[in-house]
């Protein structure tokens, strides 16, 4: 799939030297951003060294980008996700040894993000408040999550957002995770589909600073080809307060194949329409799904391969993107699923055995997530494992007050007496 990219930095209104460096390498379709910090100069050694580390690694492992590419079934997702935080790691630890070298850069660090597009996949990799946008649809994602000691502050929930963008506004350089500071720091990364006239955004916070979330969509439609230089014109109209640097990737619809591009389409709404739809997941936001998303896999089954068996342990719940399946109870069909419907789902929150068999009718592809991928989500997400949670709960109390109700109208039945008369 294929992209066009527009970058552009600038040193600000207020600032005497540019501590920010990117890197667009678009034969890996690569993209960086890092905003360093440090006196006397060595932000700007910082983000140089970490960049291009990163860079370095990357490259000097692309066989395993270009595998993925290729469909090789030897890179799954994982090993792409892992290249990328490796990178990142090896960058942190550059950093902090030209730091311990060198007395007077004792302390410099960087954050930094960085977007790899491979075929139908996005990947993303960050430590810091630099960010990672995503534009559909007329929507934004933030991809990202500030490492800053005030939104650290914000998610564990002692104190207000609107407190964090008053009271303590000026705080919010404080970073909570650096690269280069210590000789490790913990990385996070997410992995996510990518569709047609998708716009990725990476940017430091000299650009977030002064340009809101909501205001990219519309940015998009009206600014013209060149985003990226028409934010960094905005910031610096606003204050230019920092350094700015701003990257757009925005992925082209595949000529030579439309069709195909269409039917990604749907299958993703297809998708995020389900799972929207699934009292687990019903409070979980757009980002927040396409995270669960990236933790499902799709499998192919011809007719008459049974999905799952009655009175086996279940592990996985299942959503039907293609085909049809048939669900049937003691030998009896109980139910047909077509697409956009899923069972199953009940495997994810316990280990009781199937109370039917799915068999499937016509070739079908199936989207699966097993609950031994979602636990790992959560371990990783903590905002979404409260949010399921929460879900959790509703459900039970509803099914409560549901039982509850029951009762109570089956005691009116017998005259208050539910075991009959003595």
């Amino acid at each position: 799939m294929g992209s066009t990219c527009h970058y552009a930095s600038d040193v600000g209104r207020r600032r005497n030297h540019n501590e920010d460096a990117y890197l667009v390498d678009e034969a890996l379709q690569l993209y960086v951003v890092a905003d360093g910090m440090g006196g006397h100069a060595c932000g700007e050694v910082a983000s140089g060294i970490a960049v291009q580390a990163f860079r370095d690694f990357v490259n000097d492992r692309c066989e395993v980008v270009w595998g993925f590419r290729d469909a090789s079934p030897s890179v799954p997702i994982s090993m792409v996700r892992q290249l990328l935080e490796d990178a990142l790691h090896t960058a942190c630890r550059e950093v902090y040894r030209k730091a311990q070298e060198v007395p007077e850069m004792r302390g410099m660090g960087t954050t930094l993000v960085a977007l790899l597009v491979a075929g139908d996949r996005g990947f993303v990799v960050h430590v810091g408040d630099s960010r990672a946008y995503l534009v559909r649809e007329g929507g934004v994602v933030q991809l990202t999550r500030d490492h800053s000691v005030l939104n650290e502050l914000v998610r564990s929930g002692e104190i207000s957002e609107e407190t964090a963008n008053t009271t303590y506004a000026g705080y919010r350089h404080s970073l909570s995770r650096a690269v280069g500071v210590c000789e490790e720091v913990e990385v996070d990364s997410m992995d996510f589909e990518i569709l047609p006239d998708d716009l990725y955004l990476l940017a430091s916070d000299g650009l977030t600073h002064h340009v809101k979330n909501s205001e990219l969509p519309s940015l998009a439609e009206t600014v013209g080809e060149d985003l990226a230089a028409a934010l960094v014109t905005l910031a610096n109209d606003r204050g230019g307060e920092d350094n700015i640097t701003a990257i757009t990737v925005r992925v082209e619809p595949d000529a030579q194949a439309p069709g195909i591009d269409e039917t990604r389409g749907r299958e993703f709404v297809a998708k995020l329409t389900a799972f929207r739809a699934l009292p687990l997941f019903r409070h979980l936001e757009y980002g927040e799904l396409m995270r669960v998303l990236a933790a499902t896999d799709v499998t192919v089954m011809k007719a008459g391969e049974v999905v799952l068996r009655e009175d086996q342990t279940g592990d996985a719940m299942y959503l039907v993107l293609s085909g049809k399946v048939a669900l049937e109870k003691s030998g009896e069909r109980i139910a047909e699923y077509t697409t956009g419907a899923h069972f199953g789902e009940m495997a994810l929150i316990d280990r009781t055995t199937r109370s039917a068999t799915a068999t499937v009718l016509e070739e079908a592809r199936l989207l699966r997530l097993k609950r031994e991928h979602l636990y790992a989500l959560v371990k990783r997400e903590p905002e979404i494992a409260v949010k399921l949670l929460w879900s959790f709960a509703e459900t039970l109390g509803d099914r409560l007050r549901g039982s509850n109700e029951a009762l109570a109208n089956f005691k009116a039945l017998v005259g208050g007496n539910v075991f009959g008369p003595a």
